[in-house]
């Protein structure tokens, strides 16, 4: 598949995502998984990462955090980026996408996936547009559209939310936001 970003593909499948669903460890996060001595799990997830999901939110991109892992940090941080869909200990990812399409409405050629292990290959085959960060498992990177110029946890996703944000044509509106008067 391609990876060019400013490639005329690339942004027709953009253009038309409603939908922008992420997995966590690996891509919103560097992957590692740390315990402190009491068994408690700590994870870091990138300012610039969560500033893009909540720019897509509030440009009318429904934004879905969707991991295998049941995490009380991941619940946390998608309360803190007043998220409405974070999935966590989810088995069967494509099946949560789905239900999740049905809900919304939406078909999976709206649906935007950035993931980066096999966990997410289905979904990242159903999608509309399929991502990964730069330091995705090889089988990964070669089943989707566009490959991150960052790692995971290290604004990979933000660099996608720039893109989708992009192609519709929004990056203005939100920029004017943030200027002075």
């Amino acid at each position: 598949m391609a990876n060019q970003l400013n490639s005329e593909a690339i942004q027709q499948r953009a253009a038309g995502i409603r939908l922008a669903c992420f997995d966590v460890d690996g891509t919103l996060t560097d992957g590692r998984l740390l315990f402190t001595d009491d068994g408690a799990e700590i994870k870091a997830f990138h300012v610039h990462d969560g500033q893009g999901l909540r720019l897509l939110e509030d440009s009318g991109i429904t934004v879905a955090l969707i991991t295998a892992r049941d995490s009380r940090i991941v619940r946390a941080r998608g309360q803190d980026l007043r998220l409405k869909h974070v999935y966590t200990g989810v088995s069967d990812k494509l099946a949560q996408l789905k239900r999740l399409c049905t809900d919304e409405a939406i078909a999976l050629s709206q649906v935007a996936y950035m993931g980066d292990d096999l966990p997410d290959l289905a979904c990242l085959q159903s999608a509309g547009l399929a991502a990964c960060p730069a330091d995705a498992v090889p089988v990964i990177r070669d089943h989707v559209h566009w490959i991150s110029a960052f790692a995971g946890g290290n604004g990979a996703a933000r660099q996608f939310c720039d893109l989708l944000l992009a192609a519709q044509h929004k990056t203005g509106a939100i920029t004017a936001r943030f200027c002075l008067p």
